[in-house]
């Protein structure tokens, strides 16, 4: 069922993704209300030219020229610098924010969340990453015909327990809260829990490798900046799970809870595992604050 038409504009950064993946992403938001999609691109040096130019004319057909291109080494810092841009290029009021493979699982229109939220006095509106993986584990390619929903029809919590990340993000935000990198969560606050947005996260695909490779050789050796060495930490993981797993993620592990989702359905458990999940980084915020 498509949504009301929403004011709220999408804030989006994006990288040298297929052009499939973005007018997906496009279309999920559409599909959600949301018309003014505003972009920022950042290239890196290993970005190929003719992707790096498919992508843009994609952007240019879907929802017009980016805001911004930007290009040089992917510093960890850069995200927010560029989301930022975007949410005063966006202005004063409410934002949807997502990376371009998280898909917001909504259970009621934005607009309504962001009532809510307001009635309760928060700025925000949170959501746990919900990671979608192939039937059997393989970092598969997926084709528009079949959907990311059939090409990754299981959906677990691998972000928090097999990779230690932070599985919170902020999905809606006023543009008065301050976000840390990524939009984990806000340095005033985390959302109310008794509301959890599903993000679908649809990482795990063919590409997914050489960029872990990639991103732990570059912050490795000092030619990408980092803030923290989550990002080394996370891809090494996930590196040495697909190593000892025959090139795949073990769907059968019970700590990841891999159960049949798709955006419009949920595991029955999913209220109670994102819940656990959420507390978790809630606890690990006070305990590091400390």
């Amino acid at each position: 069922m498509t949504s009301p038409r929403s004011p709220l504009p999408l804030i989006a950064v994006v990288g040298p993704v297929p052009p499939k993946m973005f007018a997906a992403f496009v279309d999920h938001y559409r599909s959600h209300g949301v018309d003014d999609v505003l972009v920022a691109f950042h290239f890196t040096e290993h970005a190929s030219p003719d992707r790096r130019a498919e992508l843009l004319e994609c952007c240019e057909q879907l929802v017009g020229r980016p805001v911004l291109v930007s290009t040089g080494p992917w510093h960890e810092h850069i995200h927010g610098d560029l989301r930022d841009h975007l949410r005063r290029r966006a202005g004063t009021g409410w934002h949807v924010l997502a990376d371009v493979d998280e898909f917001h699982g909504y259970p009621r229109p934005p607009e309504e969340l962001v009532a809510e939220a307001e009635a309760r006095g928060s700025r925000q509106v949170g959501g746990v990453l919900f990671d979608r993986v192939s039937a059997d584990g393989a970092l598969a390619d997926w084709a528009p015909e079949k959907g990311l929903d059939a090409s990754y029809p299981l959906g677990g919590f691998l972000t928090s327990r097999l990779l230690g990340g932070n599985p919170r993000k902020v999905v809606l935000a006023h543009s008065s809260l301050p976000l840390v990198l990524g939009s984990h969560y806000s340095p005033d606050g985390l959302p109310d829990d008794d509301l959890l947005v599903p993000v679908h996260h649809f990482k795990w695909t063919e590409r997914v490798l050489p960029d872990l490779r990639r991103r732990v050789a570059e912050h490795s050796s000092g030619a990408w900046w980092e803030v923290t060495p989550a990002i080394r930490t996370e891809a090494a993981a996930l590196l040495e799970h697909i190593e000892n797993h025959d090139g795949r993620i073990d769907v059968t592990d019970p700590g990841m809870s891999f159960q049949p989702a798709s955006v419009e359905h949920l595991p029955d458990r999913w209220a109670e595992e994102s819940r656990d999940v959420a507390e978790r980084y809630r606890e690990y915020r006070r305990w590091s604050a400390t």
